[in-house]
């Protein structure tokens, strides 16, 4: 039974156990204005919130995932004040760190291309799956801007070296050559994205405790915090602490007597 509601510019609903989120503004290729990242960050709250809920996709209406911020909408706020630059830019920064450490595993299903903000917006996601013809990239450099906010996730997801390459050119990558990099998961036809995606989740949601990929995403978003040793005195606490836990005590039960693990 599926369950749906709507804002403006997204759609919302849920699947058995995958809540779907759609960025509905195709006529301008899904660009992010305020409006948009508010009511994805009120979306997402609402998925974290959601107990019947294990997984999250978010995807775009139209031919792009999203075309990256709403330059229009930039070239306005370039006359306000940097402080209220600083409040807009910290509100994008809030939506990337959500869907990045929300408790459960969100996957991004790129129907098309992912740019400069809107790869970033990607990027943030656990897992992606791209259109054979999707293109990606952050492309700010070529207009003056800089691929501030993503940066530190990029260079988390697929190194250094290769986030250097991409964000100091702004060159745009075929989805084959960002699923060499690492930077993507799955290449899927169109006609297929979606129920591939949602199979996906589905195995997810049966195959593994809701309680520990809270958990392993919380250690793997603050494992870089402390210097080696603490960071793996800050593991064993962790580890310590999972052992605990309701689902580690039923799954273990389950395994030794050879039970489904099935939640």
């Amino acid at each position: 039974m599926a369950f749906k509601w709507n804002w403006e510019l997204i759609k919302y609903e849920v699947q058995d156990r995958t809540v779907i989120i759609t960025m509905n503004r195709p006529e301008k290729r899904n660009a992010l204005n305020p409006q948009l990242v508010r009511e994805l960050s009120e979306a997402f709250t609402r998925a974290e919130n959601d107990r019947k809920a294990r997984v999250v996709v978010l995807t775009g209406e139209g031919k792009a995932f999203s075309a990256g911020a709403d330059l229009e909408y930039i070239k306005q706020m370039q006359d306000a004040s940097y402080e209220d630059n600083l409040a807009d830019s910290l509100r994008l920064m809030e939506l990337f760190k959500l869907i990045y450490t929300l408790n459960k595993p969100v996957i991004a299903a790129l129907n098309g291309h992912a740019i400069a903000g809107g790869c970033g917006l990607a990027t943030v996601c656990d897992f992606i799956f791209s259109v054979p013809e999707a293109k990606l990239g952050y492309t700010e450099v070529r207009i003056g801007f800089i691929p501030a906010i993503v940066s530190t996730f990029l260079i988390r997801r697929i190194g250094e070296g290769k986030a250097r390459e991409l964000l100091l050119t702004g060159k745009l990558i075929t989805a084959e050559e960002a699923l060499k990099i690492n930077l993507i998961n799955r290449i899927v036809p169109a006609d297929k994205l979606l129920s591939e995606t949602l199979e996906f989740a589905r195995q997810l949601a049966e195959t593994t405790s809701g309680e520990a990929v809270a958990r392993t995403k919380w250690l793997i978003a603050n494992i870089y915090n402390f210097p080696f040793p603490q960071n793996m005195e800050f593991a064993a606490e962790q580890n310590a602490k999972a052992r605990q836990t309701r689902d580690c005590k039923i799954g273990i039960s389950r395994f030794l007597k050879k039970e489904e693990q099935k939640w």
